[in-house]
Order: C-alpha cells, then sequence, then structure tokens
C-alpha cells in the first residue's frame, strides 16, 4: 500500500519539481524568495492537484479486472500449481 502512496506523493511534487528547474535553467534564483510568491504556489498546488485526481481517476478506470469477470485463485492442479486468473 506504501507504493501507491508514494507514486501519488512523486506526482504531486512534479509541478514544483517543473518549476524549480525552470528556475535553475533562466538563472532567476530558485532561492530567492520572490520566485515563489503565494500566487505561484497556489497555482503550482492547483496543478499538482489535478494530476493526482486525474492519475486517480485513471488508476480507477483502467486497471483491474474487466466487468463479469472472475477470479479463481492459485491452486493445485494434477500436482502442479495454477496461478490465479480472472474468467
Amino acid at each position: 500500500m506504501i507504493r501507491p502512496a508514494l507514486t501519488e506523493i512523486g506526482i504531486f511534487l512534479i509541478p514544483f519539481a517543473v518549476y524549480a528547474l525552470f528556475l535553475v535553467a533562466t538563472r532567476s534564483g530558485l532561492f530567492v524568495q520572490s520566485s515563489w510568491t503565494v500566487t505561484t504556489l497556489a497555482r503550482l498546488a492547483l496543478v499538482a492537484l489535478v494530476l493526482v485526481i486525474a492519475s486517480l481517476i485513471g488508476l480507477a478506470h483502467f486497471t483491474g479486472a474487466p466487468p463479469d469477470s472472475t477470479y479463481v485463485p492459485a491452486h493445485i492442479e494434477n500436482g502442479r500449481l495454477v496461478p490465479g486468473a480472472e474468467k
């Protein structure tokens, strides 16, 4: 359960990292307070939330079992282990 949480935290941090790279590339001063105004931080946070929500919707919509499928758990048939499968 920690991997999806870390993935979402990473997705949230992407806009801030891109903005930091932009500041470094333009030599505007990464640690200058005027580069990180409240308005800029609010916009970055809004973009980050949109990215997280879009990734969660994509995860919920495009992953998992198809509709009306049945999961058959792993079992032993004729002395051999058969992995779980969706039918």
